[in-house]
């Protein structure tokens, strides 16, 4: 398996650090998590964006140009055992020669790319999974995907250790998004999704579902969702880059509506799928 580390291509089992790397030692750092279909990246211009997004809020220079990119990353993909992949890319501060949280000057940054194969989730989205809630104990920039994330591992972890797929996070009764998702709600045939500000990540799954519902007509709202509204949901969804729609049919060991997928999911399912196959057909299921 190829990995790419600091402008080497190497096997990935050979790829080294200094444990005075800032990513190692601090968390200082941003990634991405990006799907590929067929060996092709999906919506690689937008996950990208975020990175930028995420680079510029941490005040770390972006180490390559979106073409230099995109040949790190083909590189990885095509030498991928698996055609289809869970692409990972990461950037740190970099090793400096001592420990110190003060950012060190001119110091290069650690970038490091590799794929696994992507999960087949094929048994959850038919018949859904459950989850429960906990509340958001994180900090207050959410909204960027950094390499931070023992409070994550922590939340999802109570997930993994009561037999559910995910906690749902909520702050001050509020609904953020999930430990490794975003949650979306849907409640007399409209689309439901929290606030895009600091107390989330805006996902690139989630966008595209909400650009989905809106192209074909279904209602959407963004606004706050109070944690009693996800008690009588009629639908909850679970969505992100390598599970794409999940249908969420218990929380906190209640049943979700009817206990089981509802037509909403099922119908957006569809529409995901659908596009995701169209982009595909084209050539062009992302911009690798």
């Amino acid at each position: 398996m190829t990995a790419y580390l600091n402008g080497q291509f190497m096997p990935l089992d050979e790829a080294r650090i200094s444990p005075l790397d800032r990513g190692f030692l601090f968390g200082d750092g941003a990634y991405e998590v990006i799907p590929v279909y067929a060996r092709r990246a999906f919506r690689l211009e937008q996950h990208l964006a975020r990175l930028q997004r995420t680079l510029d809020g941490i005040a770390l220079a972006n180490p390559h140009t979106l073409a230099e990119w995109c040949e790190r990353l083909q590189r990885v993909i095509s030498e991928s055992e698996f055609a289809d992949q869970s692409l990972y890319l990461q950037v740190t501060r970099g090793a400096d020669s001592k420990r110190d949280q003060s950012f060190p000057r001119a110091l290069p940054p650690t970038v490091f790319i590799f794929a696994t194969a992507l999960p087949s989730l094929a048994a959850q989205r038919e018949n859904g999974v459950a989850v429960l809630s906990a509340v958001d104990n994180r900090w207050l920039r959410c909204n960027l995907k950094t390499v931070s994330l023992l409070p994550n591992v922590l939340l999802r972890q109570q997930a993994i250790d009561a037999g559910c797929a995910e906690t749902i996070l909520l702050r001050d009764g509020i609904l953020s998004e999930g430990a490794t998702s975003n949650i979306l709600m849907v409640k007399d045939g409209a689309l439901l999704a929290p606030l895009r500000d600091h107390r989330m990540l805006s996902g690139v799954t989630c966008d595209l579902v909400l650009e989905l519902a809106a192209a074909h007509g279904m209602p959407c709202q963004l606004r706050d969702i109070a944690d009693a509204e996800l008690r009588v949901a009629d639908e909850l969804w679970l969505t992100s880059s390598t599970r794409e729609v999940l249908p969420i049919t218990r929380l906190d060991g209640q049943p979700v509506g009817s206990g089981k997928p509802g037509p909403a999911v099922r119908q957006m399912q569809a529409w995901y799928t659908a596009f995701r196959q169209q982009l595909a057909g084209q050539g062009n299921a992302g911009d690798v």
